[in-house]
């Protein structure tokens, strides 16, 4: 009698243990990610009058593409740091019957950082002038040297075609 006692305490007392292992501080928690990871970047190559093609090439495949509405794509991404507060950003792409870009929405803009958004203003990296100072024109690179050299090889080069491919069969079936 006394030995089950002693065996159902300790059972007891490792089971309490094993539990409150589960939710000890400091156990790592692992980030969890989902969805299109879309950045400032990828929002400012977009043009309106791209094709499909062109905004696939740049954004990725759309995490959503809806049955009613064919020209519509919509891209999110969530992220929950682990034991941390979930952060979502969604973005849609619109297009019009020819299947060209006609519109944006979401948490980006196309040239405005996230930065520049919460401060309302956009971001100068150059210094302002003080006033009374004239601002400092750019100066000519001097003659023989590095950077003049490589102005003079950007001037003197020439644009190339792109290649397209040839179909394989040259008349369809």
């Amino acid at each position: 009698m006394q030995n089950t006692k002693h065996l159902l305490t300790s059972f007891t007392f490792v089971g309490l243990l094993a539990l409150a292992g589960c939710s000890f501080p400091g156990v790592y928690k692992i980030d969890i990610q989902q969805g299109n990871v879309v950045t400032q970047d990828m929002i400012n190559q977009l043009r309106p009058g791209m094709t499909r093609r062109q905004v696939r090439f740049i954004m990725g495949n759309p995490l959503l593409t809806d049955t009613f509405h064919a020209d519509r794509w919509d891209y999110l991404y969530s992220l929950q740091p682990g034991g941390g507060e979930r952060q979502q950003e969604r973005m849609t792409i619109v297009f019009n019957s020819n299947d060209q870009l006609v519109s944006l929405s979401g948490d980006f803009m196309p040239g405005v950082s996230r930065d520049e958004a919460i401060l309302g203003k956009h971001s100068d990296t150059s210094a302002a002038p003080v006033q009374g100072e004239q601002p400092k024109a750019e100066e000519a690179p001097k003659p023989g040297s590095l950077l003049k050299q490589i102005q003079d090889d950007v001037d003197k080069s020439e644009s190339a075609p792109v290649p397209t491919q040839e179909p394989l069969e040259p008349t369809p079936r």
